[in-house]
């Protein structure tokens, strides 16, 4: 293996000023989202969400965003995994977007609560048939024996729910309500730019911190 304190970048891609975040945080945010996908970044919807755990320790893991407005920020889950209980337990989280191409990050903060059921049920829907039986199929988190019974589980599921499987009832929609966004762009000589915008009430209040 290389030395891994030889690796070093220098980030040269980009600036972000506060005129650029004057709209608002969900207004920066979509437009890098759009950005990103424009330049062909490699899973631009990829973020890490991190929960804790009754034992008081973190976790993460990688999901994919399928919504996001005024309201907050969609994914979707079995409700029975780690993420879910630790949600369950205590129902904040923290998310990270990771642009490496784009030589961005955001990271958003805040509570988590449960989508509508009508809201999981029409995203079920649109899934397609192979991933709705492999909701039915995986025991997510869950210790299993080994790999054959995923597969025989999802021979049962498509058996049992042919070609229009309801969505399961442990299975559904997460929407964390932002309370805070930091939108980080790399900068030459690590003096990156770091813009913060914090919830008061009805408007968000915005700084910038030190890199």
């Amino acid at each position: 293996m290389s030395k891994l304190s030889d690796f070093r970048k220098s980030y040269e891609l980009g600036e972000l000023d506060e005129a650029q975040a004057a709209d608002g945080p969900l207004a920066l945010f979509t437009q890098w989202m759009d950005e990103a996908i424009a330049h062909d970044v490699s899973e631009p919807t990829a973020m890490t969400v991190a929960t804790v755990g009754e034992n008081g320790r973190p976790s993460t893991r990688v999901v994919l965003l399928k919504g996001c407005d005024a309201r907050g920020f969609v994914w979707f889950t079995n409700y029975d995994s780690r993420k879910g209980r630790e949600l369950a337990h205590l129902p904040f989280a923290a998310l990270q977007f990771h642009w490496v191409e784009m030589e961005r990050v955001v990271r958003i903060e805040g509570a988590v609560e449960k989508t509508s059921a009508q809201e999981s049920d029409d995203y079920f829907k649109s899934r397609p048939l192979d991933s709705r039986l492999g909701a039915w199929a995986s025991p997510q988190s869950q210790v299993i024996s080994s790999r054959a019974v995923l597969v025989a589980n999802a021979a049962k599921a498509a058996v049992q729910h042919g070609l229009n499987p309801d969505r399961p009832p442990h299975w559904g929609g997460y929407r964390l309500v932002p309370e805070r966004f930091e939108f980080w762009q790399g900068r030459r000589s690590r003096l990156h730019d770091r813009l913060v915008f914090l919830r008061d009430a009805d408007r968000w209040a915005r700084e910038r911190l030190a890199p």
